[in-house]
């Protein structure tokens, strides 16, 4: 699943200070093999470079 700015999202990302919390999308990036990472925002911050892999549609 895609995501575009403005999406609400869940990281899942045991590394991650924001692991299981819920984050806006503020940029997609595309990388050179055609994979897209993003910056996600948080309450107390944002984490960058996130692949899609990482994120969930966060329930509305």
């Amino acid at each position: 699943m895609s995501f575009e700015e403005d999406d609400e999202v869940v990281l899942h990302d045991e590394h991650s200070d924001f692991d299981g919390e819920t984050g806006t999308v503020t940029q997609k990036i595309e990388t050179m093999f055609g994979d897209a990472n993003y910056i996600v925002s948080f309450e107390d911050g944002q984490e960058q470079g996130v692949p899609e892999d990482n994120l969930e549609a966060a329930e509305e």
